[in-house]
C-alpha cells in the first residue's frame, strides 16, 4: 500500500465500542482517514460528524470508495458474519474484541483473509493500557525475580442489571465475552500459552441474565495466572498483583484512556494516558517504593494497523494471536460448564504459528 496516501476507514457500528474507543483513536493516528460509519441511528452520528458518509447498511460501506479499512464495533454475535462480508468484498478488517463466538468462526475468518491476501486483526488496544504496561515491567524488568503469581481483576460496580445486550440472555453476552480478551490477550503476551485452563462462573446479580462473575486460573509449569472480573466490586482489589521470588508488585488504580474518552479528550492531548497512580514495588526486606507507572496509548495498536498496511512493520496483533485469545476463552468455558481442567485447543501449527509470532 502507498506510504504516502491515507488508509481509509470505514468504521460499522457506533455504539459505545465505536463512538468512545474506534472513532477518535482513528482520527487521532496520522496516516488513517475516517470515511464512513455504518450505523442504524443517523442522528447521532451526523451530531458527531456532520460531513460524514453515513450507511445504514453495513454491506454499502464495505463497498463505498475509498473504504481501504473495515473496522467492526458492533455486538459480538455479528462480529463473524460481518467480517466475512468485509474480507469477500476485499477489505483489510479489524474486529473489536471478542474475535468471534467460537473457534470455528475465528478459524474460518482467518482462512478467508489469507485466501484474499487482507489483513485481518483484533482490537486488543489493552495491551497499552498504564496499568498493563506497569506489571508487564514488573515481569520483565528482573526487579521481581522469577514470578510466581500473577493476577489482573476488572471489577466494576452495577449492581442493578441493565436492559442491554451485553446482559442479555443471548449468545456472546456476559462478562466473560466482554472483559476476558482483554485480561487473556495480556497474559498471552507475557507468558504464551498456558498449559491448562479452569474457571468458574456465577450470575450474582438479582434478574442477572448472563454471566456477571467469573474468575479463571491458568496453568503454567511454575507460576499460575488469575484472571477475575466482577460487576458487583465497589473497591478494595488492585488492578494487577504480580509476585515473584525476589519481591512483589502492586498496581491499584486502573488506567485512565477510557475515562479520558467519556470526558471528551482526545486522544494525543496533554495528558492523555498520564497515570498518577504508582506502581508500588515491595523487596525481600518487605520494604515499598512508589515508581511512576508508564503512560498509556491506545494509538498504538492503530499505528501497528497502519504500519502494517503500508509493509513498514509486523502486526502487533496477527491473527494467530488473536486465535490463541480465542482458545483459552473457549478453554474456560468448556471448564465452567464441565467443571474440569481443560486444555487450549489448538493444532500444532497453530500451536507453532503462535510461537513464531511472539518471536517478531
Amino acid at each position: 500500500m502507498n506510504t504516502e496516501k491515507d488508509i481509509g476507514v470505514g468504521l460499522v457500528g457506533y455504539g459505545f465500542a465505536g463512538k468512545t474507543f474506534h472513532a477518535p483513536l482513528i482520527q487521532a493516528v496520522d496516516g488513517l482517514a475516517l470515511r464512513a460509519i455504518a450505523s442504524g441511528d443517523v442522528a447521532k452520528v451526523r451530531k458527531d460528524f456532520p460531513g460524514m458518509r453515513v450507511h445504514a447498511d453495513p454491506a454499502e460501506l464495505m463497498l463505498a470508495d475509498g473504504v481501504d479499512l473495515v473496522v467492526i464495533a458492533t455486538p459480538n454475535a455479528s462480529h463473524a458474519s460481518l467480517a466475512r462480508a468485509a474480507l469477500t468484498a476485499g477489505r483489510h478488517v479489524v474486529i473489536d474484541k471478542p474475535f468471534a463466538l467460537d473457534m470455528g468462526e475465528a478459524r474460518a475468518l482467518v482462512a478467508l483473509a489469507e485466501k484474499q491476501g487482507c489483513l485481518l486483526s483484533v482490537f486488543h488496544n489493552r495491551r497499552w493500557d498504564s496499568d498493563f504496561l506497569a506489571a508487564k515491567f514488573g515481569v520483565e524488568s528482573g526487579v521481581l525475580g522469577r514470578v510466581t503469581h500473577f493476577e489482573s481483576r476488572i471489577d466494576r460496580f452495577q449492581p442493578d442489571v441493565r436492559d442491554c445486550w451485553r446482559e442479555r440472555d443471548e449468545p456472546g453476552a456476559g462478562i466473560w465475552y466482554d472483559l476476558a480478551p482483554h485480561m487473556i490477550d495480556q497474559a498471552l503476551v507475557l507468558f504464551g500459552l498456558p498449559d491448562s485452563v479452569r474457571a468458574d462462573f456465577q450470575m450474582q446479580r438479582t434478574d442477572a441474565k448472563a454471566v456477571d462473575w467469573a474468575h479463571a486460573v491458568l496453568d503454567y509449569p511454575h507460576h499460575r495466572v488469575l484472571l477475575h472480573a466482577s460487576l458487583i466490586a465497589a473497591g478494595g482489589a488492585p488492578r494487577f498483583l504480580v509476585q515473584g521470588d525476589k519481591g512483589s508488585l502492586v498496581k491499584t488504580g486502573s488506567d485512565p484512556q477510557e475515562a479520558q474518552l467519556l470526558s471528551g479528550m482526545r486522544p494525543g492531548a496533554q495528558g492523555w494516558g498520564v497515570d498518577l497512580d504508582r506502581m508500588q514495588i515491595w523487596n525481600a526486606a518487605r520494604e515499598c517504593r512508589g515508581m511512576p507507572t508508564p503512560a498509556g496509548d491506545h494509538r498504538r495498536y492503530y499505528n501497528s494497523v497502519r504500519d502494517a498496511l503500508r509493509g513498514l512493520a509486523p502486526l502487533a496483533v496477527p491473527p494467530i494471536q488473536a486465535l490463541a485469545v480465542m482458545a483459552v476463552l473457549e478453554a474456560a468455558l468448556l471448564s465452567a460448564e464441565k467443571g474440569t481442567r481443560e486444555s487450549v485447543q489448538l493444532t500444532e501449527a497453530e500451536r507453532r504459528a503462535f510461537v513464531a509470532s511472539r518471536a517478531k
